[in-house]
Formats: structure tokens, C-alpha cells, sequence
């Protein structure tokens, strides 16, 4: 295919990345370095295309279902350890790009960002692709402008071109949906700090702004030298406290939502504040004081651990893992078990190894925690088994095994 002897397009592309990779920079004159930015600006902008374009195809084919994946951006969070919102966007893209020729032409020949391509894809929805044929709008006059707009103007008048569209789309169209405009996205920095953003309509944000200023303005104390950011996010926290309280939410998998705190016995009775000692229920580290003020208005369930590490078997044999033997598969499993899933356990349900069926007991030696579809998965043909080390292994119905991309590991 090329002058270095590699046979595919790939195995090119994986050379000149090792290449590129391995090129010293740090004497290069600053021109030069510039010019290299530029060639690696388009060149990102091609491969960001081509891989939409191959994930759209992988869509078309129902690709993922061979690694047991409904979706290709459950295949792209789980295999490639993608942010839900990344591997959700490539989908779309990758979509968008196959109605609109003009602009997948400049995408691939690398003179449109995939920022610009997000902000172009909505013209190609579903029901602004019907508004327009309703119009007499031709579609590919509209793809072949806002192309124009995108490879030769400031993105910022890209949104503009774009909004301006679809609002004389429908300028006298129905109230939008505000659920449809609402989203909430929460992470956890490296510091063990929860960070979010949300963005929601004017009602529902009206809704949240009167319940935290209502907490708020209640718990004022004399000489309260908090910022009023403080004092939000406290009447959050409240908010939510008094919602947990009362015992109405839904049931999150045959349990009240509640906090979660795992701590050895011996952290939680030592007086010493043990920093990082408690796990909470969704990923956080919090120090065994912390894990102790928990503790005094919740209740404390023990759960004992064997000489390896597992929680050990609490007996039971029925068919329904009873509360506290759920308990000890979700300390254990953390999460769905199949390979490239990464389910939360409150999405999961508990699954035997060896069916009851067939004699299997209800322990946690024969236990497994599944999402739906992978406990749905497994019950027609996938197999998934732990091994003595702990790791889980997934095995398709033919034998195979499934293998999701190690980490990168930087030699010593």
C-alpha cells in the first residue's frame, strides 16, 4: 500500500502514529511546529470523520451484537473506555455524516472540525428532515452551505447559520418538550470531589432555584460566614437528605435509596479520623470519621471476610438471593460483570453460575452480578466465569472469548 511494505490502510496509519509518536520536539524550530500542529489539526479532523463513519457502519450491521453490545456506544464506553457523551456523540455523527454528502466530504478530506459537525448535525434529524420537505427546502442545498459556513468561517457564526435555520424551520411550531432539554451530567474529580452540570428549562430551573432558596433562607445562623455558593450547595445537600428521609423515592433494586459506606471493623472503631479508609456505594473514598457520622444515624450491617479477600457465604439456598447476600455479590462485583460493561450494580440483578435449576446453590461462590441485557445474554448462550484471582472472563456461545483493550502501560 505504501513505500514502508504495510499491507492495509491501518496498518499504515498505526505506523506513521508510532512515528509521529516518537519524533523529538522540544529543539524544533517553532515555524516548523506550527506547521505540524496545522497537518495534525486536519489530519484529526479526517480520522475523527472516518471513525464515525465506520461506527455508523458498525451500526447498520449490528456489529456490537457480536461482543454481546446492544449499542455501539455501550460497545465504545465499555471496549474503549469512552465518556458516555463521546461515544454517544460519534454515533450521531456518524449518522448525520452518511444524509449529508457535502459535508462528510469535508470531514474527510479534514477541513471541518467534528465540533462543526455536531453543531450541523441536528438539520438532519428526523423531524427537521420532514419540516424541510414540508417547506420545499431542498437538503442538500442547506448541507452544502452550512459546509461552506463551517470550512470558512468562525465557529461561532457556524451556530449562528445553524440556529437561524432551524428556527425559520418552524418559527411557529409547538412549545418544545422541556424534558427534552433537560440534562444532568455528574463526575468525580481527582480529589474525590463530585462535580456536575446541569441544564434544565425555565420551569424545572425555577422549580430547583425555590426549593434550595427555601432551605436556604431557612438555616441562616447568626455570624454564617459562608459564601452564598456554599450555602446552595449546602441546601442541596439538605434537599436531598430530606428526600432520602422520607422514604418516598423509588426503590432502587428491592432497596430504599439510601448511602452506602463499606469500612473494615477495626477503621470504623478506631478513633483516628483513617483517611481513605470508607468506600461509598457509588465509587467515592471518604476517611473513617466521616464513615462513623454515617454511622450514627444509619444502620450498620457486618459482613465477614474470608482470608481472601471475599465476603464469605452466608448460607442461603433459595432461589431469590435474599437482601443481605445481594448485599455481599454488589461489595464484591461493584458492577455489571460481563465483559466491556461497566452497569452500575443498582441496574443489576444477581445471577447463578449454575442454575437453581440444576443444583446450583444460592452462595456467592455461584453468584454474579448482570445488567439485563447481559443476564438476558448469558441465559442464551454467553457464558461468564470468575477466576480464582477474581477477574471475570465472558465467552460468547461459540467458545470464544471476549476481550476488551487492556490499559495502556507505560514501560519503566
Amino acid at each position: 500500500m505504501c513505500s514502508t511494505g504495510c499491507e492495509t490502510p491501518l496498518e499504515c496509519l498505526t505506523g506513521a502514529l508510532e512515528a509521529l509518536a516518537g519524533q523529538e520536539l522540544t529543539s524544533s524550530f517553532g515555524p516548523a511546529m506550527l506547521e505540524r500542529a496545522g497537518v495534525l489539526v486536519r489530519a484529526r479532523n479526517t480520522l475523527v470523520a472516518d471513525l464515525a463513519r465506520t461506527v455508523r457502519e458498525c451500526e447498520l450491521t449490528q456489529a456490537p451484537e457480536h461482543d454481546g453490545k446492544a449499542t455501539m456506544a455501550s460497545w465504545l464506553r465499555g471496549h474503549h473506555r469512552l465518556p458516555q457523551a463521546v461515544a454517544s456523540q460519534l454515533v450521531r455523527t456518524g449518522r448525520a455524516l452518511q444524509q449529508l454528502p457535502a459535508l462528510a466530504a469535508a470531514a474527510a478530506a479534514g477541513v471541518v472540525p467534528p465540533e462543526a459537525v455536531t453543531v450541523i448535525a441536528p438539520i438532519a434529524s428526523e423531524v427537521n428532515v420532514a419540516r424541510a420537505q414540508a417547506q420545499g427546502v431542498e437538503l442538500a442545498e442547506i448541507d452544502a452551505l452550512l459546509t461552506e459556513v463551517a470550512a470558512t468561517r468562525p465557529h461561532a457564526d457556524l451556530r449562528q447559520a445553524v440556529g437561524h435555520y432551524l428556527d425559520r424551520l418552524d418559527p411557529d411550531g409547538p412549545e418544545p418538550d422541556p424534558t427534552e432539554q433537560r440534562s444532568l451530567t455528574v463526575t468525580r474529580d481527582s480529589n474525590g470531589l463530585v462535580v456536575g452540570r446541569f441544564v434544565l428549562d425555565a420551569i424545572g430551573g425555577e422549580k430547583l432555584q425555590a426549593a434550595i432558596e427555601s432551605i436556604l433562607q431557612a438555616s441562616r445562623p447568626a455570624g454564617d460566614l459562608r459564601t452564598r455558593a456554599q450555602q446552595a450547595g449546602d441546601a442541596l445537600v439538605q434537599l436531598v437528605d430530606n428526600a432520602l428521609a422520607s422514604g418516598g423515592l423509588p426503590i432502587l433494586r428491592g432497596h430504599k435509596p439510601h448511602v452506602v459506606v463499606t469500612i473494615d471493623l477495626d477503621d470504623l472503631v478506631d478513633p483516628h479520623t483513617g483517611a481513605g479508609a470508607a468506600r461509598t456505594g457509588f465509587g467515592g473514598v471518604i476517611s473513617a470519621a466521616k464513615a462513623r457520622w454515617l454511622a450514627c444515624d444509619g444502620n450498620v450491617t457486618r459482613i465477614v471476610i474470608g482470608p481472601d479477600g471475599q465476603p464469605l457465604d452466608v448460607g442461603r439456598t433459595k432461589r431469590l438471593f435474599p437482601p443481605h447476600l445481594r448485599r455481599a455479590v454488589e461489595i464484591r462485583d461493584q458492577h455489571c460483570v460481563f465483559a466491556g460493561c461497566d452497569a452500575p450494580s443498582w441496574w443489576c440483578d444477581v445471577h447463578h453460575l449454575v442454575h437453581w435449576a440444576d443444583g446450583g446453590d444460592t452462595s456467592l461462590e455461584n453468584s454474579g452480578l448482570l445488567c439485563e441485557r447481559h443476564h438476558t445474554k448469558v441465559h442464551h448462550g454467553f457464558r461468564i466465569e470468575r477466576q480464582p484471582d477474581g477477574r471475570w472472563r465472558t465467552y460468547r456461545p461459540d467458545g470464544t472469548e471476549i476481550l476488551v483493550l487492556e490499559p495502556f502501560l507505560i514501560p519503566a
